[in-house]
């Protein structure tokens, strides 16, 4: 039985460790898009009437 309390007791640890690591990394940026706002322009549908020169 206490093999269980002593394993229980390590699954909550290890769960808050990854719970404090998670909300850091949020914290410090690490999920923000960067990729999406450089590559908007590769996509962008509308044309320059200037440039077309027909």
């Amino acid at each position: 039985m206490s093999v269980i309390i002593i394993t229980a007791i390590i699954s909550l640890l290890i769960a808050c460790i990854f719970l404090v690591g998670l909300i850091w990394s949020v914290k410090d940026g690490q999920y923000d898009d960067d990729y999406s706002p450089a590559n908007r322009i590769l996509f962008d549908n509308k044309t320059d009437t200037k440039t077309d020169k027909n």
